[in-house]
């Protein structure tokens, strides 16, 4: 089952967002300012919004959606941010499953398009980006982030 997630999940928000960080960049996220930044979210839904996938009761996955103003389309843009799915539920339709979903809650609210941004070397996502109908040729992604 796939739905908007509610406070009492960030527990387990939280956790992922370690273990991602610790997994895809071997970074060790600081607890308490994940807590802090997940909690932000739910406390101000302009933040964005986020999303968990199910099974057996138990959350396997959850990702953010956050907000990008286009002014080129007068709509929002909604960027995938966070992704997380358990490794023994990976390969097994959940991320296609949350992504059809939330592709199909864009389109009800008149959303211009989805986007997210990937590691480089992470060739299992981009493959299932590909596979799901999206593509990277019209962007780079540059950043500057404050350690």
């Amino acid at each position: 089952m796939i739905r908007k997630a509610i406070t009492g999940d960030a527990a387990d928000i939280i956790d992922f967002q370690q273990k991602m960080a610790w997994e895809t960049e071997n970074l060790l996220l600081p607890g308490d300012i994940v807590t802090k930044g997940v909690n932000a979210v739910f406390e101000n839904d302009a933040r964005g919004q986020y999303w968990v996938a199910e099974e057996n009761g138990n959350i396997v996955a959850s990702l953010l959606i956050t907000y990008e103003w286009s002014d080129w389309r007068n709509a929002q843009v909604w960027w995938f941010q966070s992704v997380y799915v358990l490794p023994e539920f990976r390969r097994t339709g959940i991320f296609r499953s949350m992504y059809l979903h939330i592709k199909e809650e864009s389109e009800k609210q008149n959303v211009a398009g989805l986007r997210l941004y990937v590691e480089t070397n992470n060739n299992r996502a981009c493959l299932t980006y590909e596979t799901l109908g999206m593509n990277s040729e019209h962007y780079r992604m540059y950043e500057w982030l404050k350690d």
